[in-house]
């Protein structure tokens, strides 16, 4: 049986307007260097991922000027107008049996995390998605801000990324799940639109996600705790 290969994908299109910032999110200064440099780290330096596409938008100037652009395993990618767009124009770029799809604004990814999901793939050979519990009592709220209800917080689950599948599998569902109209809020729906049942894998609550300024504190902090 031959050795499974894994490539990675991380669409860095978006401009992360709730940032309140005239930088891209992925491009505001992380503990000196740009978030997306930290989250592209951790898969540029794992020995099984080959390759990682970085799928830009096509006015993008900043990425050039980045240490990593030069980096030999990086490939770029022009976006589309959503981030599936942009998922989908990276996966044309890949030529390996799996793919991880990152998000450009989680700079807190950690090595033990990766090797849980290629792990999975090697072992199991199925579709798999870092997530954490939800531990918070969760409220479904109405149009007008107040809450409608009370939502059983039992078996609900964060999706984190990186997402890995099949790389054939994900590029039809995607292409799938974009004729019918189907909504694809990230890589793991337009596998479930396509009858697929990804695996939950445990990852660790601090890869966050930079949206918000404040998150950008946060990601200082877990950085430096996972750097000690």
């Amino acid at each position: 049986m031959s050795k499974p290969s894994f490539s990675a994908v991380v669409p860095a299109a978006g401009i992360g307007s709730r940032m309140q910032s005239a930088l891209p999110k992925q491009y505001l200064s992380l503990n000196g260097k740009a978030v997306i440099e930290h989250s592209l780290k951790p898969l540029l330096d794992h020995d099984d991922i080959t390759h990682v596409v970085v799928v830009l938008s096509k006015d993008d100037t900043y990425f050039s000027q980045l240490a990593v652009a030069c980096h030999p395993k990086i490939v770029l990618a022009t976006g589309g107008k959503e981030r599936v767009h942009s998922v989908l124009a990276g996966l044309t770029q890949v030529n390996t049996e799996w793919v991880l799809v990152h998000d450009a604004a989680r700079p807190c990814l950690t090595r033990d995390d990766i090797d849980a999901l290629l792990q999975h793939a090697k072992h199991i050979g199925t579709g798999a998605i870092l997530a954490t519990l939800v531990r918070d009592t969760m409220k479904r709220g109405n149009d007008n801000g107040t809450i409608a209800a009370t939502v059983c917080r039992e078996n609900l689950w964060h999706a984190l990324t990186p997402q890995m599948f099949l790389r054939q599998q994900l590029q039809q569902a995607i292409t799938q799940a974009l004729q019918q109209g189907v909504s694809v809020t990230d890589e793991a729906s337009a596998m479930e639109a396509s009858g697929y049942q990804p695996q939950l894998i445990d990852g660790r609550s601090d890869n966050i996600k930079v949206t918000r300024p404040e998150d950008m504190l946060l990601a200082e902090l877990y950085l430096s705790q996972q750097q000690n």
